[in-house]
Formats: C-alpha cells, structure tokens, sequence
C-alpha cells in the first residue's frame, strides 16, 4: 500500500508528557491548551495524542517579536 492511500501513516503522534516534556510545562498546560482548541490533539480512549506537526504549528504562531 501506499501512502496516497494512507494519509495518516507518515504523521507522528506524541503523548501528552512529551509535548510537555518538549514544551518545558506540565501535563497540566498540554491540557489546557487541547481543551481550549490551542493545540490540535486525538482522543484515543481516555489518553490524548498530539500530532507531532500541531507542536510545530502552534510554536510557530507563539513566537513574540518583542524588537
């Protein structure tokens, strides 16, 4: 198969506790930013994960220009 056919094979998901351990915050601020649509996230279960590229996308729009 190819990944035409699945688009979501090349995605990488991270848990929770990554995110937080890349982002430098807690569980708690991962959290928090999924439920309030901040970072794009996928329930599976009870557990979240988040797509690796949402990370990338949301540290792309906070950065702060402070010149």
């Amino acid at each position: 198969m190819n990944d035409a056919a699945h688009p979501l094979s090349g995605i990488k998901f991270l848990k929770v506790t990554e995110v937080a351990a890349l982002l430098r915050v807690s569980r708690m601020s991962v959290y928090r930013l999924i439920h309030a649509g901040e970072l794009e996230a996928v329930r599976f279960g009870r557990n979240f994960r988040v797509p690796e590229h949402a990370v990338n996308a949301y540290l792309e729009q906070s950065f702060y220009d402070a010149g």
